[in-house]
């Protein structure tokens, strides 16, 4: 008899990768799908990563490092964090993992215990939920409408905190919405935090690099709450690394010890090729990476101006990642004869059947009254899926 554990069965295919994983079956029959569902950067790794990672593989840096990750890395980390955000981190705070969603795993369920909630605002990033249903946590969903650019209030988040509350995720910038919360939205919030010394934040700061408006803003930059911050980061987005699969979170001693120890038995210390891969990347002039933010800048705008031609799209302006989350609720009820659009599950659907275009619903992240596409590919390709996608809209009466 085939039974699988309760936690597997309650777990939730990442839709991400579920429609990344529909447009490889179409294109494998040999259809021109073009794909706005996963969150990757077309740009090449650096060549001075590529370089340093050649140069570790000829000089046999293949044995297992430290858990955590080997201490000159580390200490490479705590660097940036200082030099980048100004936090105070040793190397004996930060952990590397594979990929930074086994930083956020690791947090999660180092933190969590059984009824214990997590707030996470909404909209939010797919696997958040997830993870802390992996925990037996309870997810406590804060809405965020476009009309308050997709960021939660102090108000708001002070409601939703219980004598359960354990524990805040969120994203900034945030995936799916681009948002980017100021300085001082962040303050509101950590003024909140510090009212309650049980409650800690996750703070998952991936998409950094790719911000518009200036300088990033770190949680953990508040004297009165720095002791509760978790900051998550990484090499896949910025350094166009996702496939190398490094991730790195910067903590309280205790909470990085406790990392170190689940992550211990579960996987050890990631690649050690990609450690020395991910110390160069820590080692750049951030000015290095400046031309891709600015492409993916470029790309935003081309975008808005494509998506002004297509009637009943509602969006927000993204300040930062490569993503827009357009309300979708003007094709709700519509039909082109054949299907009824009732969602943005739905409208997701007919677009890869009908335009052959491959976007994420919104129900992913929390509100089936959007779709999310990303923008981390070529002008070419955005300005034909955006053709195809007015076509196909089009004709939906």
């Amino acid at each position: 008899m085939e039974k699988l554990a309760d936690r597997i069965n309650k777990l939730s295919e990442s839709q991400t990768i579920a429609m990344a994983r529909k447009s490889r079956e179409l294109k494998a029959k040999g259809i021109d799908v073009i794909s706005l569902s996963l969150g990757e950067p077309d740009f090449h790794t650096p060549q001075i990563v590529k370089d340093a990672a050649k140069k570790a593989i000829d000089a046999d840096f293949s044995y297992y490092t430290h858990v955590s990750g080997y201490v000159e890395l580390r200490e490479a980390i705590a660097k940036k964090f200082k030099r980048d955000n100004n936090l105070d981190y040793t190397a004996e705070q930060i952990v590397v993992s594979t990929g930074a969603k086994q930083s956020l795993a690791n947090a999660v369920l180092c933190l969590i215990n059984p009824g214990d909630e997590v707030i996470v605002p909404s909209p939010y990033w797919v696997s958040y939920i997830e993870l802390i249903k992996l925990a037996e946590g309870v997810p406590v969903i804060i809405k965020a409408g476009i009309e308050q650019d997709f960021k939660i209030t102090a108000t708001q988040f002070k409601a939703a905190i219980t004598s359960k509350t354990r524990m805040m995720i969120f994203s900034t910038p945030c995936n799916p919405t681009g948002s980017v919360y100021s300085k001082e939205e962040l303050k509101a919030l950590a003024d909140i935090v510090a009212q309650y010394p049980n409650l800690f934040v996750l703070s998952d700061e991936i998409y950094e690099h790719i911000n518009y408006v200036g300088g990033h803003e770190s949680m953990a930059q508040f004297d009165n709450i720095r002791d509760q911050v978790i900051t998550v980061n990484g090499v896949s987005k910025a350094y166009a690394m996702t496939g190398w699969r490094v991730g790195f979170m910067g903590a309280p001693l205790w909470v990085a010890k406790a990392c170190d120890k689940m992550q211990g038995q579960i996987t050890s210390a990631t690649c050690s090729i990609a450690q020395k891969a991910t110390h160069a990347a820590m080692l750049m002039d951030v000015s290095g990476i400046a031309p891709m933010r600015d492409q993916f800048r470029k790309r935003r705008d081309l975008v808005l101006g494509l998506m002004k031609e297509i009637p009943g799209l509602k969006t927000n302006i993204p300040q930062g990642a490569f993503y827009f989350f357009p309300d979708v609720t003007y094709y709700f009820g519509k039909s082109d004869g054949k299907t009824v659009i009732r969602n943005g599950t739905d409208l997701s659907e007919y677009l890869l059947e009908k335009a052959y275009v491959a976007l994420v619903p919104g129900a992913a992240f929390g509100d089936d009254n959007y779709i999310r596409f990303s923008y981390a590919t070529s002008e070419d390709k955005l300005t034909e899926a955006l053709t195809r996608m007015k076509k196909a809209l089009a004709e939906l009466k």
